[in-house]
């Protein structure tokens, strides 16, 4: 497995926060742990058992969602609300904050990063007197290839 260095230190907070919190090592847990190590953008339930699947690694979604949960309550990984009852999941990690697009008709998810945004943010929660200790921004919209495929004459070219 070839992991960044950004990767391979989520992965050994990973494993130190599960077991402090209590948790054995298993399959499940193990085969989840590698694939976000990997990840650098939001995934759903159904796409992480479907690369699962695909590397060979057989594991039922009831054990996906509630290692996820575990890793949620752990600060590992953030759920992200999509919208259409569509939940994505991703690792949490100092180096790998960005906010996402997603297409309302097609589900396509674009992750993008804005220092602007970040520092408008900043700035929001020092003027209120509020420490903001996370935050993930969704904008819904339509992309540029659903835009064209309905005809749209205002879609810049890609």
């Amino acid at each position: 497995m070839s992991t960044t260095d950004s990767g391979t230190a989520w992965r050994r907070r990973a494993e130190d926060r599960l077991t402090d919190a209590g948790y054995r090592r298993g399959g499940a847990r193990t085969a989840l742990l590698d694939l976000l190590d990997e990840q650098r953008c939001a995934r759903t339930v159904l796409e992480i058992e479907d690369e699962l699947r695909a590397n060979d690694r057989t594991i039922g979604r009831a054990s996906i969602y509630r290692v996820l949960d575990e890793l949620e309550q752990l600060h590992l990984v953030q759920r992200i609300e999509v919208g259409q009852g569509i939940a994505r999941y991703e690792r949490l990690a100092p180096d790998h904050h960005h906010h996402h697009l997603v297409c309302k008709e097609c589900g396509a998810v674009v992750p993008f990063t804005d220092d602007g945004l970040e520092e408008a943010i900043h700035r929001l929660s020092a003027g209120a007197g509020f420490e903001v200790t996370g935050h993930d921004v969704v904008l819904h919209g339509t992309c540029a290839a659903c835009r064209a495929a309905a005809g749209d004459e205002d879609v810049p070219a890609a």
